[in-house]
């Protein structure tokens, strides 16, 4: 980049030494007078890279660090500049003049004059070279920060996700304890489908996104372990209606809804109770609604717990598009969730 930005200017250098120099000085040809314009524009570099690259190796990274006192970096670049300055004048009437142009003249004193073209000259090519570098300091900071959002919002979404598999464990441990206690001859086969959830949650749902068929999988293995729990006291309705298996979504995003129908509703619950499950997968947008019985007026499933809380975040973190609605009346407890597959968040 920086050969790139010197090659640039000193090219541009070159025409403008031909369009302002070359009529004065009565060469033969073209060729001889790109040949004088060139050795003029590169000794006349010297006084330019002296100011541009001690501002962007020193003052700049003074600045950046802090350490140094402000009036200290602004007096070290005025003295060079100030030496940049002499130097532009040295190189002018000692080198290029008598050298390369050929008309040998005493050197003026340093006059306001002169001073204020070699400010010009100088400056403008130092201060392009640190606003574009001022710039890509900003842009690198700018990349920095979006890589540490996303890497945050990465590692929340994993800590979520992970925070599923405890919860869910809790819940089911709760349920063998139960039926532990009975002396329930169903503990077996229920220990046998923890596991078999346990080895999904171990092997199986490491990525990003698993297939919804995945998912309904391990809801339907959740079902069949409680409903062994509550056998006849319990009455389960699960509708899928899939136009395509191979949709993508977060895993374990919708088991927390069952979850919190079974600990919540369900398992408060005294008399013969339902739950309702109905999910459709059309055209790339999902729809899942979870519906059971509660005691009247309790309002546990609404409060804050772990998992309504999760997957609330999941949702934030994962879609755009989504509509979450959760209604708590009388006996009756519905969660309803709409999403738009295919409209991921950008990490």
């Amino acid at each position: 980049m920086h050969i790139a930005f010197w090659t640039v200017y000193y090219l541009q250098e070159i025409l403008l030494s031909i369009t302002w120099s070359g009529p004065s000085l009565h060469v033969e040809s073209d060729g001889h007078l790109l040949w004088i314009a060139a050795q003029a524009s590169l000794v006349g570099l010297a006084s330019k890279l002296l100011l541009t690259y001690f501002v962007l190796a020193v003052s700049i990274k003074q600045i950046l660090s802090g350490k140094s006192p402000l009036y200290k970096i602004v007096t070290e670049i005025l003295l060079v500049f100030a030496f940049s300055i002499i130097l532009y004048w040295a190189v002018s009437f000692y080198i290029v003049s008598p050298h390369i142009y050929k008309t040998a003249q005493d050197a003026p004193p340093l006059d306001i004059r002169t001073v204020l073209v070699a400010m010009i000259d100088i400056g403008f090519i130092a201060g392009l070279a640190v606003a574009i570098k001022f710039v890509r300091i900003q842009l690198v900071g700018k990349e920095r920060e979006k890589n540490l959002v996303k890497e945050k919002l990465e590692t929340e979404l994993k800590f979520l996700r992970n925070q599923i598999n405890p919860h869910f464990l809790m819940n089911t441990l709760n349920n063998i304890y139960a039926l532990a206690r009975k002396k329930s001859e169903d503990t077996p086969e229920v220990v046998m489908r923890l596991s078999e959830l346990l080895r999904f949650m171990l092997y199986e749902s490491g990525g990003d996104f698993i297939s919804l068929a995945a998912e309904i999988k391990v809801l339907e293995d959740y079902l069949e372990l409680e409903t062994i729990r509550y056998n006849e006291r319990l009455s389960v309705s699960f509708e899928r209606e899939i136009d395509n298996d191979s949709y993508q979504i977060r895993p374990m995003l919708l088991l927390p809804f069952i979850e919190n129908a079974f600990k919540y509703g369900v398992s408060e619950t005294r008399f013969k109770s339902f739950i309702n499950i109905h999910i459709r997968a059309k055209n790339g947008c999902l729809n899942f609604m979870v519906e059971n019985t509660k005691d009247i007026n309790d309002s546990a499933p609404c409060k804050n717990n772990i998992g309504l809380v999760n997957v609330r975040r999941r949702l934030e973190l994962t879609y755009k598009e989504y509509a979450l609605d959760v209604k708590n009346v009388a006996d009756i407890f519905t969660i309803d969730l709409s999403i738009n597959l295919n409209s991921h968040v950008e990490i």
